[in-house]
């Protein structure tokens, strides 16, 4: 874990049109002259460690929150008193949609490693959108796409089974790598077993003994938080597997 790269604060300050992620993120679609504007309203703030928090469940709706760098977790409180996580959200990912409503957080959100963030005060944002259309039609593009992840995700879950759950996952997460122009076969986890575990509706025990299990069936190497994926096609074969079961159960 000692290669991990360090976040230089140099550039956390990088402006939109000049960041990497300017294709999946809220500048996406503007004009430079636009991209400007909206540049101007944004607080890139120090680098945030392990642990900081983003906001906490309750709290003022006040700023949208965009990762730079590094990963955030967002959770709410479980029944039993410990922690639900809800997701887990990488480089050009929007946080805090949800507060838009209710003018609070329903969530809280805590950072996972190192990372830098971009602030946007929602209100300035507003005012920017009422007269730059392609922002708020961007805007709506986020919005959706945050409702298509949690459909996913609840149909992922209703399908209760264990190895595609995590086989789902690992490859959700390759594909998000890949379009940050990342390796989509060789990538750290920020996230604990234990939070994994939850996120998925599994035990730790069980999402350890799947991750021996894929390794002893070719489809991946692990080394702690170290993944590499051997085998793309048949990891997803383990997904349409079980989705295969599944529709033959329901048809007998």
């Amino acid at each position: 874990m000692s290669d991990r790269k360090v976040i230089s604060f140099e550039n956390i300050k990088i402006a939109c049109k000049s960041c990497s992620l300017v294709t999946l993120c809220l500048p996406m679609g503007l004009d430079p002259e636009d991209m400007d504007r909206l540049d101007r309203i944004i607080k890139r703030s120090r680098p945030l460690h392990r642990g900081d928090h983003l906001f906490r469940e309750g709290d003022a709706f006040q700023c949208l929150y965009i990762v730079k760098t590094g990963s955030v977790k967002t959770y709410a409180p479980s029944e039993d008193g410990g922690e639900q996580v809800l997701g887990f959200h990488l480089p050009g990912e929007l946080i805090g949609l949800d507060a838009i409503e209710n003018a609070s957080h329903n969530c809280s959100a805590k950072v996972l490693e190192t990372s830098a963030i971009c602030e946007i005060p929602f209100s300035h944002l507003e005012e920017l959108s009422i007269s730059m259309p392609s922002l708020q039609h961007q805007m709506y593009r986020l919005l959706s796409r945050e409702i298509s992840q949690d459909e996913s995700m609840l149909t992922l879950l209703g399908k209760n089974n264990a190895e595609e759950r995590l086989a789902a996952f690992l490859l959700s997460l390759s594909g998000r790598f890949k379009r940050r122009g990342f390796s989509p076969y060789d990538f750290y986890l920020s996230m604990s077993r234990h939070e994994i575990g939850n996120y998925l509706g599994l035990a730790v025990e069980t999402v350890s003994r799947l991750f021996t299990r894929f390794q002893e069936e070719g489809l991946l190497e692990v080394e702690r938080k170290h993944i590499q994926l051997l085998d793309l096609q048949r990891l997803e074969s383990v997904v349409k597997r079980s989705s295969s079961d599944t529709n033959q159960i329901q048809s007998t």
